[in-house]
């Protein structure tokens, strides 16, 4: 049978969700953060679609039941363009139109474009994301999973109590997949990972932009450089001309590999730090997993429904008046698609806050869905699986370091991952 898999961190005091039937926007505040479901739960049942406001951002529309998820994952109406929405974020944050400073730069790639362009851009890099091509970097996955699994129990045999699982093993695992199948130089590695962070977050604006800028001037120079002097490397290959003579203009190249790296990187990330924590809280799950590793596919699966590790699609807008969940959203509205939420749908999936790696995760939306499907999903599901499978292998007896109540999650509305993981070993 399934067991509970409660939320890592503290529930937050009730007041983050006692006023969902009054107020007209709804303050997400940081105890959404640490568990997020309470209000997705209140929400759902009764205001499915609600303006909320976290941090220092203006109000956006949330949208939280499993069915207009979905369906505005595929919706045409709910629009991406890099140009409205920045006209749009621009008159919410009260700049002027004539105002410089203020555009899309790395964030103007194919998950904020439309239609033909869309798929233009997404064909030119998808040759490069296929199936067949994840499958072959299995054995450099497994290697590096294996060498920093060594690492970890080497320092733990040496005496020391707990290592981080995210700092010493979620994060630089498919941190360097990806930079080194989009020839990032070693040294440069480290800081992708605060950049990212920070642009992903909800930290202050300029904080925002300073990591923005600093991304964006180093990929600014990485791609001229393999434009020049192209590598045996994924970068060089999407930035090359295709059979029809189509590339990607410079601006293009470097809002691509901003997008690469850091999507590269994160989701797994978060996958593999919320899927080990569902397993440590959940002992008889982890047995039958243990005893059944044939099922770890299926198994990588719940983790991404149970904790998907975006947690709100990127942001979408209402290109005319829509009609969502009986609720009327006027034109030129910021709409956020809630995945954490529509996955943890109780009318889409039974007993859905328990963790069972036996479930069918038929429809989970962990990758989105539509024309916007994550390109990276089979990298994806084989850096987790390989993970995995290292771990249990490599660790058999591996416990939670600390009280699950002292857990904290990164602080962003999109990305839904912990902070830290500190683990140990009984023996």
């Amino acid at each position: 049978m399934p067991t509970p898999s409660c939320p890592a961190g503290k529930p937050g005091p009730a007041g983050a969700v006692l006023d969902v039937d009054h107020d007209d926007v709804v303050v997400l505040d940081e105890s959404f953060t640490d568990n997020p479901y309470p209000t997705y739960e209140l929400l759902r049942a009764r205001r499915p679609v609600t303006k909320v406001r976290m941090g220092m951002n203006s109000p956006v529309w949330l949208v939280t039941g499993y069915d207009d998820v979905r369906a505005g994952l595929a919706d045409s109406r709910l629009a991406k363009d890099a140009t409205k929405l920045a006209r749009i974020l621009r008159r919410a944050a009260g700049i002027p139109e004539d105002a410089e400073g203020f555009d899309m730069g790395l964030h103007n790639h194919m998950l904020h474009s439309d239609g033909a362009e869309h798929t233009r851009l997404r064909k030119l890099v998808s040759k490069a994301f296929t199936g067949r091509a994840a499958a072959l970097l299995r054995p450099r996955i497994e290697a590096l999973a294996a060498e920093l699994a060594d690492t970890m129990a080497a320092r733990l045999a040496a005496g020391e109590r707990s290592v981080d699982l995210i700092e010493d093993y979620a994060f630089p695992l498919p941190t360097t997949v990806i930079c080194e199948i989009l020839g990032v130089p070693d040294d440069r590695r480290a800081e992708f990972g605060g950049w990212s962070r920070t642009m992903l977050s909800t930290a202050p604006p300029h904080e925002q932009l300073a990591a923005t800028e600093a991304m964006g001037e180093y990929l600014d120079r990485l791609v001229a450089g393999k434009v020049a002097d192209p590598g045996a490397d994924i970068l060089s290959e999407i930035l090359a001309p295709d059979e029809n003579a189509d590339r990607l203009t410079h601006a293009e190249g470097t809002a691509m590999a901003s997008l690469l790296l850091v999507a590269g990187h994160e989701t797994t990330v978060n996958l593999i730090g919320s899927g080990a924590l569902a397993l440590l809280r959940n002992p008889e799950q982890l047995r039958r997993l243990r005893a059944n590793p044939e099922s770890l596919p299926g198994a990588v699966e719940e983790f991404l429904r149970l904790e998907s590790p975006v947690n709100t699609a990127t942001m979408r807008f209402t290109d005319e008046e829509v009609i969502i969940g009986g609720t009327t959203i006027p034109a030129g509205e910021i709409v956020l698609l809630a995945i954490g939420s529509a996955n943890r749908d109780p009318g889409r999936f039974e007993r859905p806050d328990e963790l069972d790696i036996e479930r069918s995760t038929r429809g989970s939306i962990a990758f989105g869905h539509g024309v916007h499907y994550c390109l990276g999903a089979a990298l994806g599901r084989i850096e987790g699986e390989v993970a995995f499978r290292v771990l249990l292998d490599r660790f058999p007896s591996l416990t939670l370091a600390v009280d699950p109540g002292e857990l904290r999650w990164h602080n962003s509305i999109l990305l839904r991952g912990l902070v830290a993981l500190p683990v140990s070993t009984d023996g």
